[in-house]
């Protein structure tokens, strides 16, 4: 689960940008990484470049960045494993990893300088089905509760525990993962039925 925001934002000129103009740039700079060769190349250093430049200027914490890049890290490396299956893959798994971290980093930067809120104003300004706002807002409306029923379940756990081994460890989370689910999805459908009965559509 991502680590809750306890860091202070401090106020800068990004931060009052447009929000229209932030979610421009990050559309550009994600689309121009994405279009970049298929194996690590020189050109590599100019979304680089410019992302280590606007992180700097958006004051956003080392440790507050390390700790999202290493939660999404695993799912990049997911990812870029199963280009090995291709032939001449080595370059292609390099290529893929530098993307994905580069395109990751882009977003966390729009999400650190511009509020949820506006991101889905300008979505909506633009003509998005409402049906994909709408299950934007709800996912981050929800995250936080299901971050908390998640380490609820562990200290419950926890508590329950008394030897502890790796492969016990690997057990309880899998455990965790899968009551977890469960769990939401029957929070979910409360949910969805709770605003059924309130006319939503």
């Amino acid at each position: 689960m991502l680590p809750p925001v306890t860091e202070p934002r401090r106020e800068t000129f990004l931060h009052r940008a447009p929000a229209r103009l932030k979610l421009l740039l990050a559309f550009v700079l994600i689309l121009g990484t994405v279009l970049l060769p298929r194996k690590a190349h020189v050109s590599y250093f100019a979304p680089a470049a410019l992302l280590l430049v606007l992180w700097l200027l958006a004051r956003m914490p080392l440790g507050y960045t390390l700790r999202r890049l290493l939660v999404v890290e695993w799912f990049i490396l997911g990812m870029a494993l199963l280009t090995l299956l291709a032939p001449a893959s080595f370059p292609l798994f390099l290529a893929a990893l530098l993307k994905s971290n580069l395109c990751v980093m882009a977003m966390m930067l729009l999400t650190w300088t511009t509020p949820f809120q506006d991101v889905l104003r300008e979505l909506r300004r633009l003509r998005l089905p409402g049906v994909m706002l709408t299950t934007l807002a709800l996912m981050y409306r929800y995250l936080p509760l299901l971050g908390e029923e998640s380490r609820r379940m562990q200290r419950a756990r926890a508590c329950r525990t008394f030897k502890r081994t790796h492969l016990f460890a690997w057990q309880n989370l899998a455990a965790i993962i899968g009551r977890l689910f469960i769990r939401s999805t029957e929070r979910a459908e409360r949910i969805y039925l709770a605003m059924c009965a309130r006319g939503w559509r």
